[in-house]
């Protein structure tokens, strides 16, 4: 690793960033120089002056004095012109150097397909899915939120999971273990929930414990009906016997055998599964 980067033009950042963290990756033309991770960002739950100081705290010093062609950024919350605004200056005003801001679909879908068309989707703490065609997105099943839609997501099987728990309809081993691993109350949950900051990463946290008890008979129910959505409300929305189907993202990646499972059930055989998109970022960006 370079102790002092160059002060070539060449380098570029790209960062990609969910609800939960953020991976950035400094790059020379195709060779990976530092890779860096912080927390998540994601405009609809932080304002500019917030994201602004979680990337100056997340960061190396070297990286704001390093010369920079171009900062790619790819995010959560980014898909509409105003979101992409809170992020760009933010970005500008800690780098000074050109900004692309652009949604995590199409970081996923570039670092999954590079210029090749094909279904690209997500499955993290949220989820989201589209027809990618080598260049563009050319359609999207709206995603919706952890409230409205994210079928399939950590942050939905969390709030699955927690309504049960509430209502009493979980196992009483299992309800004991959340409860032991949590430290929380039934109280505590619902303040977790409805009155701190980022709720949607807390019950993401809940798919982890969760993926630790897929043995047990309602766990790998509430987890294999929650994917199950996302194939019927999302991917059989798409061409999908005609196209493949990737996906990224730490709850597809650290469960692939259970979606490969589901995917099965619908006649489909995903080709790819990645945790992130970065090493296919690195690989587009090197050459586009």
């Amino acid at each position: 690793m370079h102790s002092e980067y160059s002060n070539s033009f060449y380098m570029k950042l790209i960062a990609e960033s969910g609800s939960t963290r953020t991976e950035w990756a400094l790059i020379e033309g195709d060779q990976l120089i530092q890779h860096v991770f912080s927390e998540g960002i994601n405009p609809f739950f932080q304002n500019r002056r917030e994201i602004s100081r979680s990337i100056r705290l997340g960061l190396p010093e070297v990286f704001f004095r390093t010369k920079l062609e171009t900062v790619y950024y790819y995010g959560a919350g980014c898909s509409s012109d105003a979101k992409k605004e809170i992020l760009g200056a933010s970005l500008v005003a800690q780098f000074k150097t050109p900004i692309q801001v652009e949604s995590d679909l199409l970081g996923a879908a570039r670092g999954l397909f590079k210029n090749e068309s094909g279904i690209a989707c997500i499955l993290g703490t949220g989820s989201n899915s589209c027809f990618y065609d080598g260049q563009q997105i050319v359609k999207n099943v709206k995603a919706g939120g952890y409230i409205l839609g994210d079928e399939g997501s950590g942050a939905v099987l969390g709030r699955l999971f927690l309504a049960d728990l509430l209502k009493g309809l979980v196992p009483d081993e299992l309800a004991n273990e959340f409860y032991d691993k949590f430290r929380i109350s039934p109280s505590d949950a619902m303040e977790y929930v409805y009155n701190r900051p980022s709720p949607n990463r807390f019950l993401g946290t809940i798919a982890y414990f969760l993926s630790d008890y897929l043995q047990n008979e309602y766990a790998h129910d509430l987890w294999t009906n929650n994917l199950r959505n996302f194939f019927n409300r999302s991917i059989c929305q798409y061409d999908y016997q005609n196209y493949p189907i990737r996906f990224i993202g730490s709850l597809a990646y650290n469960n692939s055998n259970l979606l490969q499972e589901v995917a099965q059930e619908f006649g489909i055989v995903i080709d790819l599964v990645e945790e992130t998109s970065v090493n296919g970022l690195i690989k587009y960006h090197s050459a586009n």
